[in-house]
């Protein structure tokens, strides 16, 4: 995980944040047993709302727009399949064309 000097990531950093959803004692009867023994966790990457540490509770907005709240557990996730790190510019591509499509404008639009 690439960490600032400080260790602080700023807001706006894409990261990736971990939540338990259920502990296994709250997993429903009707999941098999095998399952039931493990915790159902959530794993989500958005861009950082607030300044944070790795570990530290946070909130991203995810590519979808939905606000979620987790653990930081990495900053600039790579894809495991081999296609390397995120490219910064083409994260936010989508919600720049819907804005201009919007009419709201967009870099470039005057």
């Amino acid at each position: 995980m690439f960490t600032p000097q400080d260790g602080i990531f700023p807001p706006g950093t894409w990261v990736r944040i971990h939540r338990v959803v259920l502990a296994p004692g709250e997993r429903a009867p009707q999941v098999p047993e095998d399952t039931r023994a493990v915790p159902l966790e959530m794993r989500v990457k958005g861009f950082l709302l607030h300044a944070a540490r790795a570990g530290e509770e946070v909130a991203v907005r995810t590519l979808a727009g939905r606000e979620v709240r987790g653990t930081l557990a990495e900053a600039w996730p790579a894809y495991p399949h081999g296609f390397g790190r995120p490219v910064p510019e083409l994260l936010t591509v989508g919600e720049e064309l819907r804005s201009i499509l919007r009419g709201e404008g967009g870099p470039g639009v005057g």
